[in-house]
């Protein structure tokens, strides 16, 4: 009896055999171009106190998957972030400032989905969400 099924192998060079091992390549750098395109400008609604909200503007530029950039700080200043990553759709890095003579470190995590990134900040004083969406 004749076996009519497909029987291919990684060392196959049949045309077929040729055609999917590319087909499977690009399928793999289709899905690491597929991270999150973050460089730009943000623009959130940052919770702070008594619920009051102040709006904090991130510029990010996404190289890889190192992050680099500044957010606008409390008299407008810009302020350098550290430890950027990108890690396909998340985000994350960290803020460094002094306030009142005092060190402070915020860390930042975020998704990012299409124009917005669900935010996640954390200090001494706890953790707060917000939403940063992109500057059009």
């Amino acid at each position: 009896m004749k076996h009519f099924g497909c029987n291919l192998s990684l060392t196959d060079d049949r045309p077929i055999t040729v055609m999917l091992k590319t087909a499977s390549l690009f399928l793999s750098f289709a899905l690491m171009a597929l991270a999150a395109d973050v460089t730009g400008k943000w623009v959130a609604q940052v919770p702070g106190r008594d619920g009051q909200t102040r709006e904090t503007t991130y510029t990010f530029k996404a190289d890889g998957a190192v992050l680099t950039g500044t957010m606008s700080g409390f008299q407008g200043n810009q302020i350098n972030i550290s430890d950027g990553k990108v890690d396909g759709d998340k985000i994350a890095f960290s803020v460094k400032m002094e306030f009142n003579g005092n060190a402070i470190e915020m860390k930042y995590s975020g998704i990012v989905a299409g124009d917005e990134i669900k935010m996640k900040r954390s200090t001494q004083r706890g953790e707060q969400e917000f939403t940063a969406k992109r500057a059009k």
